[in-house]
């Protein structure tokens, strides 16, 4: 081979022409492909699904909803007795039925016992005391008469011999005058001692008196006590057992309930007994609610261990005062209490259920209706998307009142009709960048 004559390209080179064609068809494809898409996209049929509702006919209401807990109207709380040393021995099963007059709790009679004992014992020893007070009395008061006696006798004798003066010397009859004076004398001292025993034995008999007083007293303290030992049920219901605020529980949780063996204090509630004939639903409602309601409104009441039922009430009472629930960390929550008293019931229910309530404060029958979600203002007029076939056409309405879900439509729509509950094009440029 001549040197002359050189290779067009080396090995494993590509040629330079053969760059620009791969690379000239790459652009074409993308064009291609880019052209199509954009076909696709603008000029191609998406399927839009837009959500709609009909409209319905029904019964239009305002209220306001809130929840509350189920309590009985007459509900009997059982506190300990004033007594000393209050030891529960037996106490009923908390959420057992009980009757009228059935045992709740009882307490330690033992030492009760003992000290009704000592007191019988003690009014027994006053009154052997006054017995043998009076007894003593009587001793003195047959000597205190024998002593008038004797010296009322000695001044008439001794008068009788002054009398036998002008008969005698005058010796002698200055003697017996004398004699009289020293009777005499004697007669005031016996009237005195008399005198002083009957002060003196009136006021021991007053000071036996007053200590029988107190031992009677006692006696029948001990006795009351006793009689207190047993608390009752007074009326039909079911036990329920309050906590004991005195007994140590772990930290930051609720005091246990009360048990045998506790030891309770004067006045202290142990157990409560609701009538289930008479219930009804504590609320609390807030501020910017407590203007719309007033007394007398019906309630609907849905207790969630009775889903399946509606209860009726009627709002009787809210508090003219708020209620401050501390938090935490500063905060505070404003509250109105209030309650409603239910108007029919259900066997099942039980103080502390908890339950949904809606509190009416207008009520509207037989009217149509639409979602507020379904309405729209259009030329400053309210209107709805309503669905003729596949299109969704814009239709004016005129509508009354509405709530927090609904809104009266007064005309332009009848029963049946569909309205979506959104913008169609929203829906379709939604659609579209999925």
């Amino acid at each position: 081979m001549s040197k002359d004559l050189k290779p067009k390209h080396r090995l494993g080179q590509v040629p330079k022409t053969g760059v620009r064609k791969g690379i000239l068809w790459t652009l074409m494809l993308a064009l291609a492909g880019g052209g199509a898409w954009a076909a696709y996209r603008y000029t191609g049929t998406t399927t839009v699904e837009v959500a709609v509702a009909k409209v319905r006919k029904g019964e239009f209401v305002i209220s306001v909803k809130t929840r509350g807990e189920v309590r009985s109207s007459n509900s009997v709380i059982l506190t300990a007795p004033q007594m000393p040393e209050q030891k529960i021995t037996k106490l009923a099963e908390s959420g057992k039925p009980v009757r009228k007059g059935e045992v709740v709790f009882e307490f330690d009679a033992a030492q009760q016992e003992q000290y009704l004992l000592e007191r019988t014992t003690s009014v027994r020893t006053v009154d052997s005391e006054i017995v043998q007070m009076k007894a003593s009395h009587k001793i003195t008061d047959e000597m205190d008469a024998m002593n008038l006696m004797t010296s009322q006798y000695n001044v008439e004798r001794a008068k009788l011999e002054a009398s036998k003066a002008e008969v005698v010397s005058e010796i002698e009859g200055a003697k017996s005058r004398l004699d009289v004076g020293v009777r005499q004398g004697e007669l005031g001292q016996v009237n005195t001692t008399i005198g002083s025993h009957e002060i003196s034995q009136t006021a021991d008999l007053d000071r036996l008196e007053q200590k029988k007083d107190k031992t009677v007293r006692d006696l029948d303290r001990a006795k009351g006590y006793l009689s207190k030992m047993q608390v009752v049920a007074p009326i039909d219901g079911i036990v329920n057992i309050l906590p004991n605020f005195r007994a140590s529980g772990s930290w930051g949780s609720s005091p246990p309930p009360f048990k045998e063996g506790d030891r309770a204090w004067t006045g202290a509630a142990i157990a409560e007994i609701p009538d289930l004939t008479a219930m009804r639903v504590e609320l609390k409602l807030d501020e910017v609610d407590r203007g719309k309601l007033q007394i007398g409104q019906k309630v609907r009441v849905r207790v969630d261990a009775v889903p399946e039922k509606e209860l009726t009430a009627e709002l009787d009472w809210i508090s003219p005062i708020a209620a401050i629930a501390w938090r935490g960390m500063g905060l505070t929550e404003k509250t109105f209490p209030a309650r409603a008293t239910l108007k029919n019931l259900d066997p099942r229910l039980r103080p502390g259920m908890s339950a949904s309530v809606e509190i009416l404060i207008e009520s509207e029958p037989n009217v149509l209706m639409i979602p507020v979600r379904a309405s729209f203002v259009n030329k400053g007029k309210p209107a709805v998307y309503i669905q003729r076939g596949a299109q969704f056409l814009i239709h004016p309405i005129e509508v009354g009142k509405r709530n927090e879900n609904d809104i009266v439509v007064k005309s332009g729509l009848k029963v049946g009709d569909q309205v979506t509950l959104e913008s169609p094009q929203e829906a379709a440029k939604r659609a579209k960048k999925l």
